[in-house]
Order: structure tokens, then sequence, then C-alpha cells
């Protein structure tokens, strides 16, 4: 069987029986260190064609979108502060210098404003560019687990969605031109910076400790939506052992973005937009959505079958089809 007929999750799934049991079920690993503090720890590949090319990200937004991804993993897992970030860089021979010099530029950039140093990494040849990134942060009060939601929470999230999606159309000039016209040229370059320039939303997390409710204990479920609103809910849900109800009045997203036809896919299941996807008891949720801007309370867990995303104004099963990107397929 090829990794095409297994597909991304599937592959997943296997590879799990290579380490301890639930290992592979959240963002990043954690490991505790000898001071108390635990590390929080991510890695993620971005490869040229697959990831981004020169035609929609240049090469020092690049690097600090390399960068703002993995932080995001941080994020989701409850990092509250960066320690820093390796590089493995494999680039073809004839790879001009300037461009390396930008994306480490970015890199740069991006630890200056969220915190962190670039700590090593390693360099190859190889016929195509590629970054391999491995993030380091430090958790807050407690972790943030895809499997920590119960029924009765709230689910929340922290920003718009499908900003990046219309910006990757707006780059590769495959948004209709005649639809287009009505996009405010506000909204245009607001969804072009989603695209090359995501902010890691450790923000969120620093607000969520700081309004923990004294008799509770931290119990946080979550991840970020990188590869769509869908996915991230269902991921949820599925870990939880809960299914999911949707409002969708309150699907978040921003001003003006209803203008494109395709705004309730594109939220759904447009992807990198590198928001953090929240389930928490309803008080904690309440206090967390008053205190952040553009914070969005957009449904519930509640019994039912595990994974199973549903719209709560009539009960329609969304359609698994849409849950987001999955690698090789």
């Amino acid at each position: 069987m090829q990794l095409a007929e297994l597909g991304e999750w599937e592959l997943l799934r296997r590879l799990s029986a290579f380490a301890p049991a639930g290992q592979l079920e959240d963002d990043a690993a954690l490991l505790s260190e000898r001071s108390g503090r635990t590390l929080v720890i991510n890695t993620d590949v971005l490869v040229e064609g697959v990831h981004f090319s020169d035609a929609t990200v240049s090469a020092r937004n690049l690097g600090w979108r390399a960068a703002a991804a993995n932080l995001s993993d941080l994020a989701a897992m409850g990092s509250t502060s960066v320690q820093g970030i390796t590089v493995g860089l494999v680039a073809p021979g004839e790879t001009p210098w300037r461009w390396v010099e930008q994306v480490y530029e970015g890199f740069a950039e991006a630890l200056e404003r969220f915190g962190g140093v670039l700590l090593g990494g390693d360099c190859s040849s190889g016929v195509q560019r590629l970054l391999a990134i491995t993030a380091l942060g430090h958790l807050g009060n407690g972790s943030i687990r895809r499997g920590d939601g119960r029924p009765g929470d709230w689910l929340i999230c922290s920003g718009p969605h499908g900003l990046s999606r219309l910006g990757l159309a707006l780059l590769q000039n495959t948004y209709p031109e005649d639809q287009r016209t009505h996009l405010s040229q506000t909204l245009q370059a607001e969804a072009i910076r989603a695209h090359q320039r995501p902010i890691p939303r450790l923000d969120v997390v620093q607000q969520l400790n700081a309004l923990q409710p004294p008799e509770s204990p931290w119990r946080v479920g979550g991840t970020d939506s990188s590869d769509g609103l869908h996915l991230a809910v269902h991921n949820i849900a599925r870990a939880s052992g809960c299914a999911a109800s949707l409002e969708r009045a309150a699907l978040p997203m921003a001003a003006e973005f209803t203008a494109v036809p395709w705004a309730e896919d594109w939220c759904l299941s447009g992807g990198e937009d590198f928001e953090l996807v929240l389930a928490l008891e309803p008080s904690w949720a309440e206090a967390l959505c008053s205190q952040m801007p553009g914070c969005t309370h957009i449904g519930y867990l509640v019994a039912g079958e595990g994974g199973s995303v549903s719209w709560a104004e009539d009960g329609k099963r969304l359609d698994p089809s849409i849950g987001g990107y999955c690698h090789f397929q």
C-alpha cells in the first residue's frame, strides 16, 4: 500500500505504534526538566512546492512564516514562552546566498517578536529546497491536549478563519477577476498578510493562564487550526470522545469576508490560519472571550459519536471531506 492510499492521518496512526501510547496525539511533545518546568518540543517540515513557492512568499516572509507555524504548535500545546528553534536547511547548490540570508532574516525577525533564539541546525544539499524546524518552549500553568475536552465545554477560537486561503488565492491569481472587484483593498491586504505573516497565538495562552479560575483545576482541550477549523474541531472531539456542535451563525469570519463566494468553505477548511481552537468550561471560556479581541464562541462539545461535527441549528452533520488539508492525497 502506498502513502497516497494511506493518507496523512492513517500514516500517523500507523507510526504511533513506534512511540509510547498517545505520544503522537497532540501538536508537540512534553518533557519534564529537573528544574520542575516542562519543555515543549515541536518539529515541522516545509517543502518547496508543497508548503511554499517564490510566487506566493518572499524569502524573508518564508522565514517568518516557517518560524510562526512552529511557534503556533508550541502555543497549541500550552507554551507561554519560547526558548528557540533549530533549522535544518536543504537546498540545491545553485541556490543564491541572498535567498538563504533573507530566510534567516525572517527567522530572526519572528524570534525577536515572539521570543527565543536560533539554537543551531544543519545544512545539506538536495534537489529541492526544504526547511526542517524544531521549536522549543516552556509550559505555563498546564498543557493543552486534544483529548482534554468534556461534554458541555464551550468551543472557542482565537480569531477569524479563511483569510489565509483568500490570501493564497489572491497571490496565485486564482481568485476570479470579476469577483475581486467586490473585495476592498483593506480586506485583500489583510488576507495576504494573514497568509504570509501569520501570528502564533502565544498571547492567548498567556491570557488563558492569567484567567484560570482559582477554584478550577487546569483542564484545557485544544489544538491550532493550521489544517483547517473543521479538522481542528474534529480532532478535539475525536480525542476527547465527544461530538461537536457548531453554530453556523457564529463562524469566525473577518468583516467583509462574507463577500467571498466560498466564505463558509474557506472558513471551515481553508487552513493555515494558525489560530487556537479551545474546549473550555463555560465560565473560563466566557472570561477569555471577554478579554481577547477576536476570540469567538463557536459551539460546544456534546455527548455523541467521537469526532462527529454537526450544525447546532439543524443537527446536520458536516461533510467529513471538507475537513482540511491532508498530505499524500
